[in-house]
């Protein structure tokens, strides 16, 4: 029989309905049930992509046994930490505090009143590696639960208040006025942990850097930093050429447990692939480099042909694991390139993409590499095609199918910079469509923006700071793509609600809005993690919205928030990638290019693509049709020029006279 999980939206909730665990989804009815019955609260946390979750899940609440012990001791509440990140950060913070580290899957022991006094992550069905198994723990904490109820109230009210008092906002002990003393600190810092050989930070695992890369290309086109650009190209081809790329069928995995980038951990997350498009579309435009064009479009088909949803969105993520096995669909033995391809073919094959029969896997098989160029490009294209397709016939991983406001806002942005820059309209539209469904099915009449959907039913949980953000984003990126008024209209809605609901005191802002649920601390992080910091893409939003606009309040806004994340920027840059991207667009613009011409001109295309293909951080683009009346300060009384398109460049609303070619724009 099903639990209660039943009717959940969330993908990874679903996965446990049919557990024996009486699971609850996150709630005040779990919360009242635990107090009725004297009970402690489980709470575990994790996605649907997890491979530990899932061996968590098989192991033990796949066991009747647990089950049986879960169920008459403990509420049980599961929790998608994409679906409710505020839980999961709270919690995350409190599982580090507790032990020192932190992961998923999350196992935390609530009191009814929501306050923890235990924390760990994944526990084995048996004891193994000095861990004990998780019934044993279970049995403990129960004991200690009826024996020792005082020092567990303690524990809990004692973490609560720890966990309250702490600040991960940056303190106001840099001068953020001078944007380029953080950047030559934070490029100390990098610098002595830099890779080298294989990019990236020293040592494994390793977790692509997107935001710090987007930060060492704009410092470089900004500044010329030749360091800072070679940081950026090693890291970004040393990704590109390992495993951690998917050679056949584009996108890139989660991470890297090795220091090569050759062997990934297998998930494929939609927010790790949108900012890395993004990253190597700026990088194509940056240097023209054929590797970073390729890349770039290869990561945008797989986005289109993988991930996209038939409401118009992207889904959250593909699983690692298939057949029950990490990485079984994505790996080769060379028995099974001779079956693909033949022996001769298979030989060619076996040495391009580094297969080999000890292997670099489990079971002897090979993550696919693409070290160097091949020579003939039809011929590797006819061997990608026939292993893509012989890969085709096996047990596809499970998609996670939820669309998430914050990283179809990153999607979003990276389609739209890559349907201009690349010159794929098809780019442009899908990113389009992906718009129309946040603004039609997220975004409800007062302005509220929620967070998940699955198959166009949306979820009750309103979007958090990064969801605002990342979605204003990705509307005004498409606005400078296509002059559409209404994408500017919205991003400008959206920030409006952000700074009326979710500001503190200090220039900063939370995580939730201020109606949100009360957990026992409204989160506030300015520190990116697998995705930019609400705050930190909220200050690049505010920059972005006064260089279109000329409304001062913006300006002084970012400044203000900039301030604030000032200090993490510098001593800490590789947890604020994108504040110091940020501070590199501030540091630059306002530069401005407002393109005027009729809708569908060619001529006007043209000067846009010019815009886009600038490198400059600070560049803001605005462009529509002589008739368009948005309120748009850089856009008003632009006129054509002898009845041709027109580019007007300007700094600071100060302009140059109209241009008519996109050389000149350049």
């Amino acid at each position: 029989m099903a639990n209660r999980l039943v009717h959940a939206t969330s993908p990874y909730l679903l996965q446990h309905k049919d557990n024996p665990v009486d699971w609850r989804p996150w709630g005040d009815e779990a919360f009242a049930e635990a107090r009725d019955r004297d009970v402690p609260v489980f709470l575990s946390v994790g996605y649907s992509a997890c491979h530990w979750c899932h061996v968590m899940a098989h192991e033990s609440f796949e066991d009747q046994q647990t089950a049986d012990y879960l169920n008459e001791n403990f509420v049980s509440v599961k929790v998608d930490r994409e679906e409710r990140p505020d839980v999961d950060a709270v919690y995350m913070e409190v599982t580090q505090a507790m032990t020192g580290q932190g992961g998923w899957p999350m196992s935390v022991m609530l009191t009814p009143d929501g306050e923890p006094f235990f924390a760990g992550t994944y526990f084995p069905r048996e004891p193994r590696h000095g861990m004990p198994a998780f019934l044993q723990v279970l049995q403990a904490i129960q004991t200690a639960w009826d024996e020792r109820r005082d020092e567990i109230t303690k524990i809990g009210a004692d973490v609560s208040t720890h966990v309250r008092a702490s600040r991960h906002i940056g303190a106001d002990d840099v001068d953020a006025t001078d944007p380029d003393s953080i950047g030559v600190a934070a490029m100390a810092e990098l610098e002595r942990t830099f890779d080298d050989e294989h990019g990236g930070t020293v040592g494994a695992p390793k977790f692509p850097p997107s935001m710090l890369v987007e930060f060492l290309l704009r410092r470089a086109a900004r500044t010329g930093d030749e360091r800072a650009l070679e940081m950026a190209e090693r890291t970004l081809e040393a990704m590109a050429r390992g495993g951690l790329f998917d050679q056949l069928g584009g996108g890139f995995a989660r991470y890297s447990v090795d220091e090569r980038w050759d062997v990934p951990h297998f998930e494929k997350m939609l927010y790790d692939n949108a900012l890395l498009l993004r990253a190597y579309v700026h990088w194509y435009r940056q240097t023209r480099s054929p590797l970073a064009g390729r890349i770039a479009r290869e990561t945008a088909d797989f986005l289109l042909r993988d991930l996209r949803t038939r409401e118009g969105g992207f889904a959250s993520a593909l699983d690692a694991d298939s057949d029950g096995r990490e990485g079984a669909f994505y790996v080769w033995s060379r028995l099974d390139l001779d079956t693909a391809l033949g022996p001769d073919d298979a030989a060619i094959a076996a040495t391009r993409f580094g297969v080999s029969d000890p292997g670099n896997f489990e079971g002897g098989a090979s993550t696919l590499r693409l070290y160097h160029d091949p020579d003939d490009w039809v011929e590797h294209a006819d061997l990608v095609r026939r292993l893509f397709e012989e890969r085709a016939r096996r047990t596809h991983p499970a998609r996670d199918g939820k669309v998430v406001a914050a990283w179809n806002g990153l999607a979003i942005a990276a389609l739209a910079d890559a349907g201009i820059v690349l010159g794929d309209p098809l780019y442009l539209d899908v990113a389009e469509a992906a718009a129309e469904l946040l603004v039609t099915s997220h975004l409800d009449d007062t302005g509220r923006l929620y967070r998940v959907s699955l198959d166009g039913v949306v979820g009750d949980t309103e979007g958090l700071l990064e969801d605002y953000a990342c979605t204003a984003d990705g509307l005004l990126t498409l606005y400078a793509a296509t002059g559409s008024a209404r994408w500017f209209e919205r991003a400008r809605a959206l920030v409006g609600r952000v700074l009326e609901r979710f500001a503190d005191d200090h220039g900063g802002y939370f995580d939730t809005a201020d109606d949100a649920e009360q957990l026992i601390k409204r989160p506030q992080d300015a520190a990116d993690n697998a995705t930019p910091s609400g705050q930190a893409m909220l200050a690049g939003v505010l920059l972005h919205l006064h260089g279109l606009t000329a409304d001062d309040a913006y300006l002084a806004k970012a400044e203000r928030l900039l301030q604030r994340l000032a200090g993490l920027a510098a001593k800490a840059p590789r947890f604020a990638g994108h504040s110091l991207a940020v501070f590199e667009a501030w540091a630059d613009g306002p530069r401005q290019v407002a393109v005027v011409g009729a809708d569908g001109d060619a001529a006007r295309q043209a000067l846009v693509r010019a815009a886009f293909e600038l490198a400059h951080p600070g560049v803001v683009i605005a462009q529509g049709s002589p008739s368009a009346t948005p309120d748009v300060s850089l856009f008003v009384q632009r006129t054509l020029v002898d009845g041709h398109a027109a580019a007007y460049v300007c700094r600071d609303f100060v302009c140059q006279l109209p241009v008519t070619d996109p050389e000149a724009v350049r």
